[in-house]
């Protein structure tokens, strides 16, 4: 499986994920949104947590975040001040993974999730 990771010259380069994935292989894996159900906190912990979640999950299929072709994350009460949380709790679940994989993603905020608790859901489809 490869997943090549692209940013084209006509768009904009962002630090934190890629514009554009392609994805050759012969096994798609949807992961389920994943949240902190282990881990009480703040944001960034619970990101955190997530990641380490969406970790477990893609090993179970065989594969590991470095498949992920595209990453979805669902963020209570958004707003742009929330961002440093954010990429913290990206850059240590990342470190945990062991990947610096950067796949297209798409942040929404929402109003709430399933249970009070949780501030952050993150889902992801990796091709193996």
């Amino acid at each position: 499986m490869t997943v090549t990771m692209v940013n084209p010259p006509e768009l904009p380069e962002i630090d934190v994920y890629h514009q554009v994935a392609v994805a050759e292989g012969t096994k798609l894996v949807f992961v389920a949104g994943q949240v902190a159900w282990e881990t009480e906190g703040d944001l960034a912990a619970q990101v955190e947590q997530a990641y380490v979640n969406v970790g477990a999950a893609l090993g179970a299929a065989g594969g590991s975040f470095d498949d992920v072709a595209k990453l979805t994350i669902y963020a209570v009460d958004w707003t742009p001040d929330k961002m440093p949380a954010l990429l913290d709790g990206i850059a240590r679940g990342s470190a945990k993974l062991g990947t610096t994989a950067k796949p297209p993603a798409t942040l929404i905020g929402v109003a709430a999730l399933d249970v009070p608790e949780h501030l952050v859901e993150v889902e992801v489809t990796a091709v193996l």
